[in-house]
C-alpha cells in the first residue's frame, strides 16, 4: 500500500543548470533550467525530482504552489525508507 510523503521545495526557474540540494531546514532547493511559462518549470521540477530520487514521474504531484516558488510536493511511494535514504544522499546547502 503506497504511502504519501510531503516535501517542501523552493524552486528556481531559468537556472544555468539543474540541481537538487537539501536546505539546512530539511526542505529542498531545486534549480531548473526551464522558464515558469505554461507549466514548463513545474514539469522540469517533477522530472528533476523523479530522476534525483529514483521515482516515477507519475508518483510525484504538486499539491500547493503551482504558481509560486515555494511548493508542497506529494510523493506516493511503496518504499518510504528508500525515498528517505535518497533524500539523505542529497548534498546539503551551507
Amino acid at each position: 500500500m503506497p504511502t504519501t510523503i510531503q516535501l517542501r521545495v523552493r524552486a528556481t526557474p531559468r537556472a544555468r543548470s539543474a540541481s537538487l540540494r537539501r536546505r539546512p531546514d530539511g526542505s529542498l532547493n531545486a534549480r531548473v533550467t526551464q522558464p515558469p511559462t505554461d507549466g514548463r518549470a513545474n514539469r522540469a521540477l517533477i522530472e528533476l525530482l523523479a530522476e534525483s530520487l529514483d521515482l516515477r514521474r507519475g508518483d510525484i504531484s504538486i499539491e500547493r504552489g503551482n504558481r509560486g516558488r515555494d511548493k508542497t510536493i506529494a510523493v506516493s511511494t511503496s518504499n518510504p525508507a528508500s525515498l528517505l535514504a535518497a533524500l539523505d544522499r542529497l548534498e546539503t546547502m551551507t
